[in-house]
């Protein structure tokens, strides 16, 4: 919402500085986004003239001019290429040291193809006071030299950009805005209620309506006889100001009320409507071609005004162009009406329209307003455009319902913390609207008509303390008590941050993705249910919800490829969806390696270059899981050709899931399967894992005596290295479990450094061999005390995996 400080003075009798009142807008509630102000932006900029303008010698697109600066100045050098600089133009100086707002530049004296230039001679686009750059501005000839431009040409009127909550829809007009800065002392309000005006002939029919809960109420006038033409200098001036284009009389006038008392309205030109108006549902297939050029194809959620020619108008949001206002109209019919909030939110964002009667009316305007609003639209068009007016025409309800609220004085204590006397609370109150009645302890408020936002005792309170100023709300402390704080976050919370840390500490960079897909690919990665298809999809090809994270970073390393940077490593962490149940709605922690964006190392190098594999996934993988607290001695890694329910989308042989047991799946990890990359028309060498956070075991709750940060053994720690014959069928990972089984207490460490199945192994065999590492803590070890702990490694190896101890 854009206003001038000129405009506000229309209705707000006040003296303050624009500063303070921007500050006072943003206390109570109105944020101030933006203050412009331009006399202080184009201070440095006077009226000047060119004295002479010769060729330039080494330039033919550019001209020498002498500029006469005045206050008896000798004329300074300027070297300029505008078209239109000339011997005796009046234009905008810019003297070196001035800040160029259109080109983000501050002057200095250059030499432009070996000639001074002592400044700049400006177009209005350099000076953002319009998109005019074909040439330097031009000036009456009696434009006196030597003034600073913006006084002369009014431009030291600040605009002021508010940023309005959806609850204020009273404040959608400088009128309401006026209002508020009255009741917080910046002024005193200049309340007017149109008067009357009588109508000279009998009312054109009513406009039928056919449904009132889309239209509550509708009022119409005709007035004959109007001369549309371009609106007087004033009303231009309020327009352009805000960034709005002058059109015409009578359509400047309907977007001067939408701006200065937040009721929108609309004009036809009655020569073009055919028959009466009636507002109802349009009908599927209905289309209209609306003022902004465009057709719109309507259906039957939607209000219209029509007629016997067909739909004239999108109630609330945008008129037709067919019966819009041109030069030859001479009579216009006015319309203002009431519409239904949600309808025309619904309206405006199935067909992407968002206009300014749109903003408001969703908003909900000031019901006991519309026929007032009429009166003053009227009164406009005949002080501007002239005319005869009929009577007012109306149907429905012209006013909203009352309301009343009993107020406990003692309600602002109890839910604010500060104490405010009935008789400010009455002041305040009055001069926002309200009525107040009653000496208390309980008063009664009667709500204004153009505050809908205002419900309960709680909206009363919130009205006093906005004004009274937030910042007397009292400090008041929690009471922690004694007991220890308890964690913020939740444990789901915690891991995901830990996860996110972990894969950034492993090189991968963080992204976000969409949260749906297409149809194809949510299939492909075992989505596609019926249940998890959107209703209403912002795009043909994001129509279901993901089922995993890995589509979205696949699309992504492909277009930072397409792109020319193929070795990429991504990770998110976000909502997966299996099912519509809440708990068929997980967290997950996804990344994807491309190319050369190994662990090992990323990219080429002399001292070597890595492709990614499915062992950097693996690791990307493990290393979230350990972050996020999992019981890394639980985890079982089992190929993909033998876990159950495992992804499609990975290779069979490159790659497995990460499980505690055979239900519960962490995740898995691996390379993409080609028909994969095909489906999602991507390259490879892609590798990907995916660790649903959900899934991980709860920490034990029982108490556990704590252990120190680091322990520090007083004894050397043991090394052992073992070489076990084991059938090719027995995992790695279950020798090294066995191993570590084996005494708890005493070994520390079980690693795999070899497995070997050439020469000199039997057939069907292969050689895997670990390393354990004993570390005593009560004693130092003996031959005989690690030959035991050796035996019993060796024995239960053979017991658990049919592995025997190689010679």
């Amino acid at each position: 919402m854009k206003f001038t400080l000129s405009w506000l003075k229309e209705h707000l009798d006040t003296d303050e500085p624009v500063e303070k009142i921007a500050e006072t807008l943003t206390m109570i509630g109105l944020e101030v986004e933006h203050l412009e102000d331009k006399a202080k932006t184009l201070a440095p900029y006077t009226i000047a003239k060119v004295i002479t303008a010769v060729q330039h010698p080494n330039a033919d697109r550019l001209r020498v001019c002498m500029v006469d600066t005045g206050n008896g100045s000798t004329p300074i050098q300027v070297v300029c290429g505008a078209p239109n600089a000339r011997d005796g133009l009046v234009s905008v100086f810019a003297p070196p040291g001035t800040y160029i707002p259109g080109k983000g530049i501050t002057l200095g004296v250059g030499t432009i193809r070996g000639v001074e230039s002592h400044g700049m001679l400006c177009s209005a686009a350099e000076l953002e006071i319009s998109e005019d750059h074909d040439g330097i501005i031009e000036l009456p000839a009696d434009a006196p030299i030597g003034k600073p431009y913006a006084e002369w040409a009014g431009l030291g009127d600040p605009v002021i950009e508010i940023n309005l909550t959806p609850n204020r829809a009273d404040a959608t007009g400088v009128h309401g805005i006026a209002r508020d800065l009255a009741a917080a002392d910046m002024g005193k309000f200049k309340a007017t209620t149109p008067k009357p005006i009588k109508g000279a002939f009998a009312a054109p029919a009513a406009a039928r309506i056919e449904d009132a809960a889309l239209c509550p109420g509708f009022a119409l006038r005709l007035v004959r006889g109007v001369k549309n033409g371009p609106s007087p200098e004033w009303l231009q001036r309020r327009l352009t100001s805000i960034g709005l284009r002058p059109i015409n009389a009578l359509v400047d006038i309907t977007n001067f009320m939408t701006f200065d008392r937040g009721r929108p309205l609309h004009v036809f030109d009655a020569a073009k409507v055919k028959g009466n108006l009636v507002v109802r549902r349009a009908r599927t297939g209905e289309t209209l071609t609306a003022l902004d050029g465009k057709t719109y194809t309507l259906d039957e959620t939607m209000c219209v005004i029509a007629d016997d020619n067909g739909v004239e108008s999108l109630a609330g949001i945008m008129g037709g162009e067919a019966s819009g206002c041109g030069e030859t109209t001479t009579d216009v019919l006015i319309e203002s009406a009431l519409w239904n909030e949600i309808n025309i939110a619904q309206t405006g964002r199935k067909l992407g329209i968002n206009s300014d009667a749109r903003y408001r009316f969703e908003r909900g305007v000031d019901p006991a307003f519309m026929v007032p609003g009429l009166e003053l639209a009227t009164k406009l068009v005949l002080d501007i455009c002239g005319g005869e007016p009929s009577e007012i025409a109306l149907a429905g309800k012209p006013y909203g319902d009352d309301r009343m609220i009993e107020f406990p004085i003692d309600e602002v204590k109890r839910l604010a913390g500060i104490d405010v006397g009935l008789p400010e609370i009455k002041r305040l109150l009055t001069h926002l609207g309200f009525m107040v009645a009653g000496q208390g302890p309980v008063v009664k408020i009667a709500v204004p008509s153009w505050r809908a936002d205002v419900a309960g005792k709680a909206d009363i309170v919130e009205e006093i303390v906005r004004i009274v100023g937030v910042d007397r709300v009292p400090l008041t402390p929690f009471d922690r008590g004694e007991a220890p704080r308890k964690p913020v976050l939740t444990p789901l919370q915690a891991r995901t941050r830990r996860a996110k840390r972990a894969l950034a500490a492993r090189g991968l960079t963080e992204a976000v993705t969409w949260s749906f897909l297409s149809r194809t690919q949510a299939e492909l990665f075992g989505g596609g249910k019926p249940e998890l298809a959107l209703a209403n999809p912002i795009a043909s090809d994001l129509s279901d919800m993901r089922p995993s994270l890995v589509p979205g970073l696949i699309a992504a390393a492909q277009a930072n490829a397409d792109r020319g940077f193929g070795d990429v490593a991504l990770f998110e962490v976000g909502q997966v969806f299996l099912g519509d149940q809440p708990d068929q709605q997980l967290t997950a922690a996804t990344g994807v390696r491309r190319a050369m964006a190994s662990s090992k190392g990323f990219g080429r190098a002399w001292s070597g270059s890595w492709t990614v594999d499915a062992f950097d996934a693996k690791a990307d993988a493990l290393a979230v899981l350990a972050a996020c607290g999992a019981p890394m001695q639980a985890l079982q890694i089992v190929p993909l050709s033998e876990a159950k329910n495992a992804p499609q989308w990975l290779h069979p042989g490159r790659a497995a899931t990460i499980q505690i047991g055979p239900q519960n799946v962490l995740g898995y990890f691996g390379e993409l399967h080609p028909r994969t990359l095909d489906a999602m028309k991507a390259d490879g060498p892609l590798v990907a894992f995916e660790v649903l956070l959900d899934r991980l075991p709860e920490p034990k709750a029982r108490a556990t005596r704590a252990k120190p940060p680091v322990e520090l053994a007083a004894f050397q720690p043991v090394s052992r290295d073992f070489a076990f014959l084991a059938d090719h069928a027995v995992k790695a990972a279950d020798i090294l479990r066995a191993a570590q089984n084996a005494d708890k207490k005493l070994i520390t460490d079980v690693t795999l450094f070899d497995v070997y199945d050439g020469k000199g192994i039997p057939e069907g065999k292969k050689s895997v061999a670990i390393a354990v590492t004993l570390q005593p803590r009560e004693k130092t070890l003996t031959d005989q005390d690690i030959e035991a702990v050796a035996g019993k490694i060796v024995a239960d190896v053979t017991k658990r995996t049919g592995s025997t101890l190689r010679e």
